[in-house]
């Protein structure tokens, strides 16, 4: 995108300072706006039949939420919640479909986007029954941490705030098999953790752990 664009797109919203646990868009609501991220970060989960939540992916600044739901006309299929104090824009449908109709290159780009939004979300899921549960954790948190870590001299801290629950969903496992998982690595040197927070020491170590063959 342009950064024309990227301008544009900016200011067809209402900038919204946002707290920890905002919830920006609800699963089963109507399509109305989409929201832009711009200065915090975004877990998106899916309700389940039993009433609890699976964590389907994180979303960064710079990317856009709902707008597939504003884009067909369907209820929204996911809840989106902010994880920490930041800044985003609300955009109303009307602007965004005006918008995309007039510029279909950008169209096409948010289209892309998507689709690798869709993909990283897919992954997690296709390694469930074929990697150890060690390889899946250790897969999630060296993309995390290529994708939101944050360079420090002890190493890279995962700039994403997420529970031990929801991290046990990203991987299929239970919240005790993926305590385990957790155990493993911070034993071994490779990653330490805080309050829901994950700092990895060893990128190398945990890219050989991520790299275990299938069982």
């Amino acid at each position: 995108m342009s950064p024309s664009d990227r301008r544009e797109l900016i200011s067809l919203g209402t900038k919204k300072w946002v707290r920890p646990g905002t919830v920006l868009l609800r699963a089963g609501d109507t399509g109305t706006t989409a929201i832009l991220i711009l200065r915090t970060f975004v877990k998106v989960s899916m309700p389940t039949a039993n009433g609890h939540e699976t964590l389907l992916s994180v979303r960064v600044p710079g990317d856009i939420v709902g707008e597939i739901s504003v884009l067909n006309d369907q209820p929204r299929t996911a809840t989106a919640t902010t994880c920490g104090t930041g800044l985003v824009s609300v955009i109303p449908s009307p602007s965004l479909k005006e918008f995309m109709s007039e510029r279909p290159a950008v169209g096409a780009e948010l289209a892309g986007t998507a689709a690798d939004r869709l993909r990283w979300t897919n992954e997690p899921r296709a390694d469930v029954g074929s990697l150890p549960v060690v390889a899946r954790l250790a897969r999630l948190l060296s993309d995390l941490a290529i994708r939101h870590g944050v360079r420090t001299e002890q190493g890279i801290e995962i700039s994403v705030m997420l529970t031990q629950s929801e991290l046990a969903s990203l991987i299929g496992v239970s919240v005790v098999t993926a305590q385990r998982a957790i155990k493993r690595l911070r034993d071994q040197g490779v990653i330490e953790t805080g309050s829901q927070r994950f700092l990895v020491t060893d990128p190398h170590r945990l890219e050989l752990e991520a790299a275990a063959p299938p069982r």
